[in-house]
């Protein structure tokens, strides 16, 4: 009897191993593809890197960013449905995938400031003026005096 069981964790353990990014909750094979181009394979390897790393690599890959994607990841990992979030829940999910965004084309490591375990900026604890510099929305070096070209000041200025 112990032999047959033995037997059988290896064969759960074995399968486990192998399945496919699918097998996750709520992703799909567009989801599929796009994590593949990220070298994400199978859902061990996602599970184990979990949402923000792999989402993160989503984007380094290429991948435009979409808040429902990363919600059906987050989501599908607790084995939810994607639309099962909502309220403070939904905003703290918002608030880490814009910081996922805001990363984006940083590389990990970088100069260590604001950063998480995910290797990306924290620009949650930035000023927005400091995040809009941060991504190349606002020029901070002279120029426009810290104005952005788009506002209502900036136009006068041009």
């Amino acid at each position: 009897m112990c032999g047959a069981l033995w037997q059988l964790a290896r064969h759960v353990v074995k399968a486990r191993m192998s399945e496919p990014v699918s097998a996750i909750r709520n992703l799909g094979p567009a989801a599929v593809a796009a994590y593949a181009r990220a070298g994400i394979h199978d859902a061990r390897t996602l599970r184990a890197l979990g949402a923000e790393r792999a989402y993160a690599r989503l984007l380094e890959a290429g991948t435009q960013p979409h808040f429902i994607g990363y919600c059906a990841l987050v989501m599908g990992l607790q084995g939810r449905p994607w639309n099962d979030c909502s309220g403070a829940e939904k905003a703290a999910l918002r608030r880490r995938f814009e910081a996922l965004k805001a990363g984006l084309g940083r590389a990990p490591g970088g100069d260590g400031e604001g950063q998480t375990v995910a290797g990306h900026s924290d620009m949650a604890e930035m000023s927005m003026e400091r995040v809009l510099d941060r991504i190349g929305i606002r020029s901070s070096a002279g120029g426009e005096g810290g104005v952005s070209p788009g506002s209502p000041e900036g136009r006068e200025r041009q």
